[in-house]
């Protein structure tokens, strides 16, 4: 059966002035074992070549970029047929220990809205078993293009494995100021010389809310599919033998190569090259917040309905960086907020107007009546 290319069967029925149905049977009489053998030999040679990683929505789409248009249910049967499914998932297991005294900043990540790379980094760890021992990888990756830019192995669970991994992201990329840091609330993120290298470079700290790993699961993704189609596809012996098939897993094939769902089925560095042709991303990205541009008074009085007059240029302690839009003052709420918010402004005002009726009659002397 000869390829396609890009154009659909619509489109070349419609230049060869043959109907579809026409075109479909004459496919049938003439070529049925030959574009049979066809399709299932290619979906070997994809399966074989990304070594039982893809699952049958990649194979369609790599079909598809070979000139080969199959419905993704005749290709999943096949796969069946021809035990070429992907290796399954296995079961999920926390490790954070977010149990410490250090400061736990502020979630950054969930109010930003990426238009570039180097705006936000995500970073988590994971263990890996070997035969004989438990090892650590920390990863980062660069949020807006689910590129690797940094990454450490190690026998110890210590600060030094997310410092080593951190500092070849900075090398790698070597972002400007306002750069956003996500992590969990680790011990190993929060510590000190973490901090510090990270206030070193001008690089702010978010951290995921207590117990919530949905807040990172960009970089968790990244950690199952490590596991699922390398780390347990393979048998590993010691660290160095690890560390091998991990700089080949993340620098050779996933960054390069590997078709990512979220990318539209292209591979990071595709992704990134193809951002850069069009010029589609600028230097900063927009973090927005609920009820941005309308404000309380800090005297509880209701907002005006004109727009507000503090200056949107001028960015709040903790939030002047470049990378992110200025957030409110301290004694800004959202005038469109929930229920919740509105109850809490009300229970203030009702608590400054008894203390002011308070103090004023404790002045003339009387007894205070109580309040209504």
């Amino acid at each position: 059966m000869p390829l396609q290319g890009n154009l659909s069967v619509a489109r070349m029925c419609k230049l060869a002035d043959v109907s579809r149905a026409g075109f479909y049977r004459f496919l049938l009489q003439e070529w049925p074992v030959e574009e049979e053998m066809e399709v299932r030999s290619v979906i070997q040679q994809i399966v074989l070549e990304h070594k039982r990683r893809y699952g049958y929505r990649r194979v369609k789409r790599e079909l598809k970029a070979r000139g080969l248009v199959v419905n993704h249910k005749r290709v999943l049967r096949l796969m069946q047929e021809d035990n070429l499914l992907a290796v399954q998932p296995r079961a999920f297991v926390a490790t954070t220990d977010s149990n410490h005294e250090f400061q736990a900043y502020l979630n950054l990540a969930a109010r930003m809205k990426l238009t570039g790379i180097n705006q936000l980094w995500v970073a988590d760890i994971t263990y890996i078993r070997l035969r004989r021992e438990f090892v650590y990888l920390a990863v980062i990756l660069d949020a807006f293009s689910r590129k690797v830019v940094g990454w450490e192995l190690s026998c110890r669970l210590n600060a030094e494995l997310c410092l080593g991994a951190l500092r070849k992201a900075i090398a790698e990329r070597r972002p400007a100021a306002g750069l956003v840091h996500h992590s969990d609330r680790g011990i190993q993120y929060a510590s000190r010389e973490y901090v510090r290298l990270l206030g070193q470079y001008g690089i702010l700290s978010s951290m995921s809310r207590p117990a919530n790993p949905y807040d990172n699961a960009t970089c968790e993704s990244f950690l199952k599919t490590l596991k699922y189609e390398q780390i347990y596809c393979q048998k590993v012996g010691d660290l160095e033998e690890l560390r091998q098939q991990v700089e080949i897993f993340i620098e050779q094939y996933y960054n390069c190569h590997r078709l990512h769902s979220a990318l539209d089925y292209r591979s990071p560095e595709q992704f990134e090259q193809e951002q850069a042709a069009a010029q589609t991303f600028s230097q900063a990205a927009e973090l927005s917040f609920s009820g941005h541009g309308e404000i309380y008074q800090c005297n509880g009085e209701q907002p005006a309905s004109h727009s507000p007059t503090h200056c949107l240029d001028e960015s709040p302690a903790g939030y002047s960086s470049a990378g992110c839009s200025p957030a409110e003052p301290a004694c800004a709420s959202p005038a469109g907020g929930d229920d919740g918010s509105k109850e809490e402004i009300k229970q203030e005002n009702v608590i400054k107007q008894q203390s002011v009726m308070i103090a004023t009659v404790s002045d003339e002397g009387c007894t205070p009546a109580a309040p209504m």
